[in-house]
């Protein structure tokens, strides 16, 4: 009798395990995602779909170098690099998280580029969008703003340097620079100017982490970290003298 007890009981499982699998396929069946196929035959009669492919492969490829368009050509290294100093001279590791300084970095790279982006958008983009010109019309007129930025915080000899090693000949105009020569120039000026501007910031903190750790010698407390007691009057001092206030404003007046 137990036997035929537990022959029934596997036998129920293995009905319930059945009718649970195949339900399970059919809801599948039932509810499986249409497949997306973008694609574009050679002989296809109708322009406007392969415009809007063209236009979509255009705005991912975009998408996708947007991230290096922001850093190379805006003020975002800049101040994200400065923001990160000023943590590192503060000391306190993690504080403010990297999410909050990508964040005010961003925030602040739009305020100052906000004239730039609004005559892109007034002398290219909205022109092309009312096809009153061509692609290649616009994003000619989309580069002499973003040129025009850059130039003014690009050094000469790091322009120089640029259009020496590509060996073309000398400008006479801005306008006759290159986006490949004035793209890395423009670079190495912001990466130089950042830690200038950092260098300036690590100053008074290193000076009172050097008056902490001599105070802390003359006492005998060899094993406490200066560290851990210069902290406290590093913030103190950074908020006495509104600190943030100071950087920001430096950091936005710097690009004018």
């Amino acid at each position: 009798m137990k036997k035929d007890k537990v022959i029934i009981l596997f036998s129920l499982f293995f009905i319930a395990v059945a009718i649970i699998t195949s339900s399970s396929v059919y809801a599948a069946q039932s509810f499986a995602l249409p497949n997306i196929n973008l694609s574009m035959s050679g002989g296809t009669t109708e322009p406007e779909k392969v415009s809007t492919l063209i236009q979509i492969v255009i705005l991912l490829t975009i998408l996708s170098l947007a991230p290096a368009i922001l850093l190379m050509v805006t003020s975002f290294t800049r101040i994200i690099i400065v923001l990160s100093l000023l943590r590192h001279a503060l000391g306190t590791q993690t504080m403010p998280p990297n999410q909050i300084i990508v964040g005010l970095s961003l925030f602040l790279t739009f305020f100052i580029m906000a004239p730039v982006f609004n005559r892109v958008n007034d002398e290219a983009l909205k022109p092309y969008y009312e096809e009153q010109i061509s692609g290649q019309i616009a994003f000619d007129k989309a580069v002499v703003p973003v040129k025009a930025f850059m130039l003014k915080q690009v050094r000469e000899k790091d322009l120089a340097l640029f259009v020496k090693i590509a060996k073309e000949k000398r400008p006479t105009k801005p306008e006759d620079i290159s986006l490949t020569v004035l793209v890395p120039a423009f670079a190495i000026s912001e990466l130089k100017t950042a830690f200038q501007i950092g260098f300036m910031i690590y100053l008074p903190f290193l000076v009172l982490d050097m008056v902490v750790a001599s105070v802390l010698l003359s006492m005998g407390m060899m094993m406490l970290p200066p560290i851990m007691v210069s902290l406290p009057f590093k913030l103190l001092l950074f908020v006495l003298v509104d600190g943030w206030y100071l950087i920001v404003g430096s950091l936005v007046q710097s690009f004018h």
